[in-house]
């Protein structure tokens, strides 16, 4: 059976000077941080069989995706399944105004963690993020696919394929800026998972998707 190596990156850091939560809000681009991180995933996958590069349609992966498929020559495909998990806090700030959770009217997003109830089905994100990585691994078959899209979605459907819980402490998710998580396969069935951070050196002072620092 033939090897295929599917990478899931995570988009650079995003111009956000109001540290908002932006989810699925149209029109946020990359940083010039995040620009640079970009480059450096397209250096660090530029060497490596890529014949397939798929990003979520917000504007910081396809830009994220730009420089990754540049080098070997390939279009910039959406796959809208590769999109931002859906939040209903989405264009607040996370512990201020309308999104604080000592306000009584946020309680019902709050009752339910495990779900999460205050936004779309860990389990559904896994669901579509897997079926992506799929397809791309069955188009790509003998060679390697980049998939760009979001932290949540990336690291749940790495837990799921590890057999972990979806619950966790979101302060240990492993995915950081432009990280690549690549999921090894044999014909179609996983056979380990490696991690890399090509713009760890950009980290210092970079910004996240809720507006905290990561360091």
């Amino acid at each position: 059976m033939t090897t295929t190596t599917v990478h899931l990156v995570r988009h650079g850091e995003v111009h956000n000077p109001e540290r908002i939560l932006y989810g699925r809000l149209p029109g946020y681009r990359l940083s010039e941080r995040g620009e640079a991180m970009a480059e450096l995933a397209g250096g660090h996958l530029a060497d490596r069989d890529v014949t397939l590069v798929r990003a979520s349609p917000l504007l910081r992966a396809q830009q994220t995706a730009a420089p990754i498929a540049a080098p070997h020559d390939l279009p910039v495909e959406t796959d809208q399944r590769l999109i931002e998990s859906a939040n209903h806090f989405e264009g607040q700030r996370m512990g201020h105004g309308e999104a604080r959770f000592t306000d009584p009217r946020n309680w019902r997003h709050f009752v339910n963690p495990l779900k999460p109830s205050w936004g779309e089905p860990y389990a559904a994100q896994v669901e579509r993020v897997t079926a992506a990585m799929h397809a791309a691994r069955a188009e790509a078959e003998g060679h390697e696919a980049v998939l760009v899209l979001h932290q949540l979605p990336i690291w749940l459907t790495r837990r799921s394929a590890q057999g972990k819980p979806l619950v966790h402490d979101p302060r240990r998710r492993q995915c950081g800026l432009c990280s690549v998580t690549s999921f090894r396969f044999v014909g179609p069935h996983l056979a380990g998972v490696d991690y890399a951070e090509p713009a760890a050196e950009l980290y210092a002072d970079a910004v996240d998707a809720t507006g905290g620092k990561l360091t």
